[in-house]
């Protein structure tokens, strides 16, 4: 009976430590301003550097986290977009194709 229980506690710790690791692997990677997609939708990662003669669509306060195309929650620092798939935005971040939640 002992040498099970400590092979069960064994191949639990190897379980968790494995899952763990696979969670980390997933994080998503940040979307980076030099993105040639980016680029082309006037991503950026501070809302308030966006060129506005540039993009007059902009207003003051939109941002990513209030998107209806963000993934994360309104109080994430960043979270996965529609438009980025597989890439994280920041949630103080805009780009053109911002649409106001409804």
């Amino acid at each position: 009976m002992k040498a099970s229980r400590r092979t069960f506690f064994i191949q639990s710790v190897v379980g968790i430590s494995a899952i763990a690791s696979g969670k980390l692997a997933l994080a998503a990677e940040a979307v980076k301003e030099t993105d040639p997609q980016a680029v082309g939708l006037g991503y950026k990662a501070d809302a308030t550097k966006t060129d506005k003669t540039k993009y007059p669509k902009y207003a003051a306060g939109q941002q990513c986290s209030s998107c209806a195309l963000y993934q994360g929650k309104p109080t994430d620092a960043a979270g996965g977009c529609a438009i980025f798939p597989g890439k994280e935005v920041a949630g103080k971040g805009w780009c053109s194709a911002y649409a106001k939640k409804g």
